[in-house]
């Protein structure tokens, strides 16, 4: 791609963010969106595979019905209160309308089909992108309207979510389907906790961005797209390698590594507001989701020689890792011992 244009879909990206994250009016949140969409287009289709195009293609639909019901919410919400204010968002109907839109912007069960698809026919940079950048501003909209939400629906969506989100890892073979379906489990886990506690749904978004960073910078300097790749990458860059079983292991929430924080947290504010049963249940859905990042974990570093594939191993680089992704590993393990003074803040 050419870089000047690359520079503008970038620019434009990062405007649309903005121009959510500012918004206090549905309108210009809704332009804001829409921006977004469109700049993250074109990244998705440059390798003009027919995957990729058809990815592009599944991505600006789900998108535009998103969009459209977004501004229908703020449109009947308006029509019934007189207000345009995200955070006045009062009436119930627009509240239930604006949940579904913002579930489908972000992939949350049951509107989590688009998710998978289009992750794998993007390259493993634009995946990143659509994992965390493009969830930030349907997040910062739920964050504002949080305290309007139904939490019934939210709830049941984000079991349903935790739920799919392992259960459909369990069996592919693609890593970037394993981690559309890990992105759709933590959506789950920060829906759960958005009503009580808004922003310990922001820290586990900030650091699900960090560790799902960490993974796919790791995958796209290895050039992996595949578990039997992922078997022989281990030859290329053996410390790396180690490293990515580290950060999946984080990304399944095991203590000490930063990954259980935001678990815990969670854990602890829904036992505080008796919801001991929601609790339960999305630990033990939690369980799915370890098995598949152990999978991982495994291909990744434990398999070694002789094993039974039937891959040529990949020449040993001395290549140096690249700093980006030695400080959001160190990141993504290490950031556990901080929650004493997280705490007190959440």
């Amino acid at each position: 791609m050419n870089p000047q244009a690359k520079l503008i879909f970038i620019s434009s990206l990062l405007l649309g963010t903005t121009i959510v994250i500012s918004s206090n009016h549905w309108i210009t949140a809704w332009a804001g969106l829409e921006i977004n969409t469109l700049a993250i287009l074109p990244l998705i289709s440059k390798s003009h595979h027919p995957r990729a195009i058809e990815a592009a293609t599944k991505y600006f639909l789900t998108q535009a019905t998103a969009s459209a019901l977004l501004l229908f919410s703020s449109m009947t919400n308006a029509w019934h209160t007189g207000q345009w204010d995200i955070t006045q968002m009062t009436h119930p109907t627009s509240c239930l309308i604006l949940t579904s839109a913002l579930a489908m912007k972000l992939g949350l069960v049951p509107f989590h089909f688009w998710f998978p698809e289009v992750l794998q026919g993007s390259p493993l940079i634009t995946g990143l992108l659509l994992s965390t950048a493009m969830k930030l501003p349907p997040i910062t909209l739920l964050y504002m309207t949080a305290q309007s939400l139904n939490p019934t629906v939210l709830t049941g969506m984000a079991i349903l979510s935790a739920a799919l989100g392992g259960w459909m890892g369990l069996n592919q073979t693609q890593v970037r389907k394993i981690l559309a379906f890990s992105s759709i489990s933590h959506l789950g886990w920060m829906a759960i906790v958005l009503v009580y506690n808004p922003k310990l749904t922001l820290l586990n978004f900030y650091l699900y961005t960090l560790m799902t960073a960490a993974i796919f910078l790791t995958l796209n300097s290895t050039n992996t797209t595949k578990l039997s790749t992922l078997m022989t990458s281990w030859t290329k860059a053996p410390a790396l390698s180690a490293m990515l079983m580290l950060t999946l292991l984080s990304l399944a929430g095991l203590p000490p590594l930063t990954g259980f924080l935001p678990k815990w947290l969670i854990i602890q504010e829904l036992t505080k507001q008796e919801m001991t049963p929601a609790a339960t249940i999305i630990a033990l859905l939690s369980l799915l989701g370890l098995f598949f990042y152990l999978r991982l974990a495994y291909c990744a570093t434990i398999t070694l020689p002789p094993h039974s594939t039937n891959h040529m191993k990949q020449w040993h680089t001395n290549k140096p890792i690249p700093s980006s992704i030695a400080i959001l590993t160190v990141l993504s393990t290490t950031l556990l011992p901080l929650s004493p003074m997280i705490s007190p803040t959440i």
